[in-house]
């Protein structure tokens, strides 16, 4: 038997939108050979290894656009929360903080900042410092996906002005500007932002075009995580799209979420603002995750004041009375700028996960309930939490509105992304189920979107922001990424309780030709690798 794969007579979901036809699928050495389809597509491929794919669709693999894999992907070889799903490329580097380009001084400041995000796992070293290095350590040890990578602006501002609360000086968005160059010439995609986390969100819109204009040199995207998704959301977004159209760059809203009481059902004016500056020509299209909740860390709770200086100082601010005081004003009465400018509900704060193992206790339990539990003020549990876990605790934040998420996942330039925060005893389930859940939930029971139209949605429109033409479609010739589901049963499985229960009716996921799940289960298989992003020759849009 030679190395081919016959996928026989499944509903061939191609990507373009066009409605499903059954087919067969060939693929020959990490690509697709040949697509036939109806009834005179048969395919015959002596020596091919045959699956029966009847009654289940194939689809090209999905592409998870907003991922914090940064340390799994090299940390965990099964890495079952993702390809149980179906993805096949992630996105990493994401909301402004990541793990390079670093120095010495901030990647230990890093590790610390967003070990609530990614833990610190054993088996790393940590020895990369550049994107280049970064890229070449996922192609060291393989991967169960590909990654894709996006340099992370508040790392970038960290290395060059530091962790403080002014502006840049004309020399140093320079050199930040030189760094953003560097690491698209390695190979990002495109430049993230953090504009709630300390230190990207002291960048002003200027800064920010200044640096968008190299991401816009070199084809790639800006994707801001905004400086509000509550009380100031529509300014939010209306300031990146001033900052793509400015700069001339494409522009990603990550997690384009509408929270908080303040929103609900506001989703129209998003979209409103999105399509008005589609029209006059800004490149927008945006992602999100198909649940109510949000997750973050504990300590992007604080108000940026008290995290100016890195984790050392926040820690010494916690221990003070008098900070203590200011900030629990701050974050209960004012609305800090780290909880998007709304007066924290300590019954909406569920903990998530703890750095450290003897704080498990507080995993599943709101800070509300810790604190009537307790007999204290829900500010000092928030506060000795932090102290004790060295910020590294992981919340879910229950702020979203079901009709603003279906509204936005309906708009023609929406992609889907996880925002799965890996680590934890109790993670967002969003981790294991997202792609699931809008192929089960918003597509089967309640016809949101059609299922070709939600394939368009989580493979090819992803891909083809990413400039990569050769994926995203099962169309001869394209790299065999690919996913086979039945979609009667494709159903997430992950609850808030057990958040790590993988999808059901996902037999078969291949990446890069290699089955990495095969009759539903992981292989040993590490066919994933550091994708780099090439300057096109011309500016490339998104359909």
């Amino acid at each position: 038997m030679n190395g081919d794969l016959l996928l026989r007579g499944g509903l061939v979901v191609d990507g373009s939108g066009a409605e499903p036809v059954p087919g067969d699928v060939l693929l020959r050495d990490g690509r697709i050979a040949a697509v036939g389809l109806g009834a005179g597509g048969r395919i015959d491929a002596p020596g091919a290894r045959v699956i029966d794919a009847d009654g289940l669709a194939v689809a090209p693999g999905f592409v998870d656009m907003h991922a914090h894999s940064d340390l799994a992907v090299l940390a965990d070889g099964e890495h079952l929360a993702k390809v149980t799903q179906g993805v096949t490329i992630e996105v990493v580097g994401q909301d402004g903080i990541s793990y390079a380009p670093v120095t010495d001084e901030t990647m230990a400041l890093v590790r610390e900042q967003i070990a609530g995000w990614n833990g610190i796992p054993d088996g790393i070293d940590f020895a990369w410092r550049s994107v280049a290095e970064y890229l070449a350590e996922v192609d060291r040890r393989g991967s169960a996906t590909n990654v894709a990578y996006l340099v992370p602006q508040g790392t970038v501002r960290m290395n060059v002005v530091g962790t403080g609360d002014r502006r840049a000086t004309p020399a140093e968005i320079a050199e930040m500007r030189a760094q953003v160059d560097r690491g698209l010439r390695d190979g990002a995609f495109g430049l993230s932002s953090g504009l709630t986390y300390v230190p990207g969100m002291f960048a002003d819109t200027d800064e920010l075009v200044a640096l968008c204009e190299v991401v816009a040199e070199h084809g790639g995207y800006y994707a801001p995580h905004q400086r509000s998704y509550g009380a100031g959301a529509i300014g939010a977004y209306a300031e990146m799209v001033d900052v793509a159209r400015r700069s001339g760059c494409a522009l990603h809203l990550t997690h384009a979420t509408m929270n908080f009481p303040e929103n609900r059902g506001r989703a129209g004016e998003l979209l409103a603002l999105v399509d008005r500056a589609i029209v006059s020509g800004v490149d927008i299209t945006l992602d999100t995750y198909p649940y109510l909740p949000g997750s973050t860390t504990l300590s992007a709770l604080l108000p940026s004041r008290a995290a100016v200086g890195g984790p050392e100082r926040t820690l010494a601010r916690l221990r003070d009375p008098g900070e203590r005081a200011w900030i629990a004003h701050e974050v209960e009465v004012v609305g800090s700028d780290g909880c998007h400018g709304v007066p924290v509900d300590w019954d909406s704060i569920e903990i998530a996960g703890v750095r450290d193992a003897a704080l498990g206790d507080r995993v599943g339990r709101t800070v509300a309930r810790i604190a009537l539990d307790e007999g204290r003020p829900p500010a000092e549990v928030f506060f000795d939490l932090l102290l004790a876990d060295r910020l590294g605790t992981s919340i879910l934040q229950h702020v979203g509105d079901e009709q603003n998420v279906r509204e936005i996942m309906r708009h023609p330039r929406h992609t889907g992304g996880s925002d799965g925060i890996l680590v934890g005893a109790k993670p967002h389930p969003r981790g294991s189920g997202t792609f699931p859940r809008y192929l089960g939930r918003y597509v089967r029971e309640e016809g949101v979107l059609s299922l070709a139209e939600m394939i368009v949605h989580l493979s090819a429109r992803p891909a083809a922001r990413l400039g990569l033409h050769d994926r995203g479609r099962i169309t001869e010739g394209y790299v065999a990424d690919v996913v086979v589901f039945d979609p009667a049963t494709v159903a997430d499985r992950a609850t808030p309780d057990e958040p790590r229960l993988t999808a059901a009716g996902i037999p078969w996921v291949l990446v890069d030709g290699v089955p990495v799940i095969e009759d539903g289960v992981r292989t040993d298989a590490r066919p994933g690798r550091a994708l780099r992003h090439r300057r096109p020759g011309t500016s490339r849009r998104v359909p």
